[in-house]
């Protein structure tokens, strides 16, 4: 396996590692052979992680590339929520306790570099922190009142390193680098009640309230105790064994919060962490199409180096995305030469990394729901009255906001749309997912794949009925056997 370390600034790298080459972040994002890479395991040692920066890129194109990173996007959005470092603070607390009682200042700050700390009698708590957050250089702050408490938990950077520790981060260096294998924190299983997350104040629920009453309907009918919970239950989460998602999804909203932490003490999901942080970035969905040679619409990643290129290639007019645009939101349509260059100016200050795509109008995209890699129901979704898209959130009128949907039997799907679908769901892992396809002459490619896609009463229920919730249902017990 071919193994990089990505940095910034390749030239002002320290640290002397044999057989592995040092790249840039910018060469990694940017150089088409590193997309052509099959086997390679990158190691992110950028000097930031925030979201859509370099160092945030850098790990969610690794992973549409099939390329292993430490640490995972998943990682690094974990260091960035703050209820999750709570929730570690209380389940380290013994060894916390334990490892500082000596100590008798009220800070300490624990310096972990490839899961080690210089100062050996900090070995265990080092590791504990490693495995769990998988971030090569990272800092906990801690202080005491009462006890001692997490302060802080950061990713830094290998020039935020004292001096006076670099010979012995070298030697955690050549000890890490010389593994085959890499800890990761393992997972417990467990079994029984359904917590449905749902947020009243969402603009665009995944499920209106009649599909809600129905999950439920069916739950009990199903033997499994269902139960409505809001974003403020997290501290309730761990008392039910399995997870549905029934809000809008984002990395940096609760629901991401909700299945990470369901996923780290073992409940059942729909949908899991890995598909959030996948579905909800098209940078990452463009990369993982294009390797896996499924048609899309002609697409560009752009960033500031080749956005002059664009339109040569797109041509116009052309949709802009912002990497994790949802329902329409954050996406923009350029018509003429002026319109982009304002359009695209505005998204770069705010992403790295944004998706350019050829505009390819139809009457209807189809939607096609799948479960676990199988299609259970098929949707035609009309453009909105007098727009270019499904939903037009700019309308005068609330019903004009979305256009109409027709539910059809699967089996009246072209083969071709549906095979597309299921090729394509395979490219984010187990879940729910709803592909949006369109066909232009004759010819189907992908729009989008949707995480947590609309389950609406009296729409994508309309063909196959009460079949819809039982399935998903079925598919959450399953997960628990």
């Amino acid at each position: 396996m071919n193994k990089y370390i990505v940095v910034n600034q390749p030239e002002k790298w320290n640290f002397s590692i044999e057989n592995i080459k040092v790249i840039s972040s910018q060469e990694y994002l940017t150089n088409p052979e590193f997309s052509l890479v099959k086997k390679a395991r990158i190691f992110n040692l950028c000097k930031d992680y925030s979201y859509q920066s370099k160092g945030y890129y850098v790990s969610l194109l690794a992973e549409a590339r099939g390329h292993l990173p430490i640490p995972t996007v998943k990682n690094i959005v974990d260091l960035k929520a703050l209820k999750l470092v709570r929730i570690v603070s209380d389940e380290f607390d013994d060894i916390i306790q334990q490892s500082l009682k000596n100590i008798k200042s009220q800070d300490f700050t624990l310096s972990i570099y490839f899961g080690q700390n210089v100062a050996q009698k900090y070995k265990e708590l080092s590791l504990l922190f490693y495995k769990h957050f998988q971030v090569p250089f990272l800092r906990v702050k801690f202080n005491h009142t009462t006890k001692w408490n997490i302060q802080s938990i950061k990713a830094i950077s290998e020039s935020e390193i004292p001096a006076e520790h670099l010979e012995s981060v070298q030697q955690f260096a050549n000890q890490y680098f010389a593994k085959k294998r890499y800890d990761f924190p393992k997972l417990s299983k467990s079994d029984f009640d359904l917590a449905i997350l749902v947020n009243t104040k969402d603009p665009a629920p995944p499920s209106n309230s009649k599909a809600l009453k129905k999950f439920i309907e069916q739950a009990e009918k199903m033997n499994i105790y269902a139960e409505i919970i809001e974003p403020k239950d997290l501290s309730r989460l761990s008392s039910f064994d399995a997870l549905f998602i029934r809000q809008s999804t984002e990395v940096n909203n609760e629901a991401y919060a909700f299945a990470r932490k369901a996923q780290q003490e073992g409940l059942a999901i729909i949908d899991y962490p890995d598909a959030i942080l996948k579905c909800c970035n098209k940078v990452y969905m463009a990369e993982a199409l294009e390797n896996a040679n499924i048609k899309t619409p002609k697409t560009l990643i752009v960033h500031k180096d080749n956005k002059h290129l664009v339109l040569a290639e797109v041509g116009l007019p052309c949709v802009l995305k912002a990497p994790d645009s949802t329902f329409s939101f954050g996406v923009k349509k350029a018509k003429t030469e002026t319109e982009y260059q304002k359009i695209i100016s505005e998204m770069l200050k705010e992403s790295d990394l944004i998706i350019a795509q050829e505009f390819c109008p139809s009457d209807y995209d189809w939607r096609i729901g799948i479960l676990d890699n199988k299609p259970f129901y098929a949707c035609k979704y009309y453009m909105a009255k007098g727009h270019w898209q499904i939903y037009n959130w700019n309308a005068k009128r609330k019903n004009d906001q979305d256009g109409d949907a027709e539910c059809l039997p699967i089996d009246s799907v072209p083969k071709s749309v549906l095979k597309m679908a299921v090729k394509s769901s395979r490219l984010m892992g187990k879940g729910l997912y709803g592909i949006d396809i369109k066909v232009v002459n004759n010819s189907p490619m992908v729009i989008e794949i949707n995480d947590n896609p609309n389950i609406d009463y009296g729409v994508e229920d309309l063909y196959y009925g009460d079949t819809v919730y039982t399935e998903i249902l079925s598919a959450l017990k399953k997960r628990l056997d």
